[in-house]
C-alpha cells in the first residue's frame, strides 16, 4: 500500500459533485482557495473539513461534495 510520504503519480483538478466519485482515492489534496470541504473518506465516512488552509492536505478520500464545499482550486493526488 501506498504510504503517504511516497511520490504522487497522479493529479486531477476537482470538480465537487454530490454524485460522483473521484477517479481514485487520493494520497492528498491541494486546497488553493481556503474553505470548507466535505469529502467522503476511503472508509465511507462522511466528513466536513471546516476553514482548511491554502496547501497540501494529507487526506485519503474518494470524494468531495459540491455540498458543504466552500474551497476552490482543489486538486487530488494519488499513486
Amino acid at each position: 500500500m501506498a504510504e503517504i510520504s511516497d511520490p504522487v503519480q497522479h493529479a486531477a483538478a476537482v470538480t465537487p459533485s454530490d454524485t460522483a466519485n473521484l477517479p481514485a482515492g487520493t494520497t492528498a489534496l491541494y486546497i488553493g482557495v481556503t474553505g470548507n470541504v466535505q469529502v467522503t473518506m476511503m472508509d465511507g465516512t462522511v466528513v466536513i473539513f471546516s476553514n482548511f488552509p491554502v496547501g497540501w492536505q494529507p487526506i485519503r478520500v474518494i470524494k468531495v461534495w459540491a455540498t458543504n464545499t466552500t474551497a476552490t482550486n482543489l486538486v487530488a493526488v494519488w499513486q
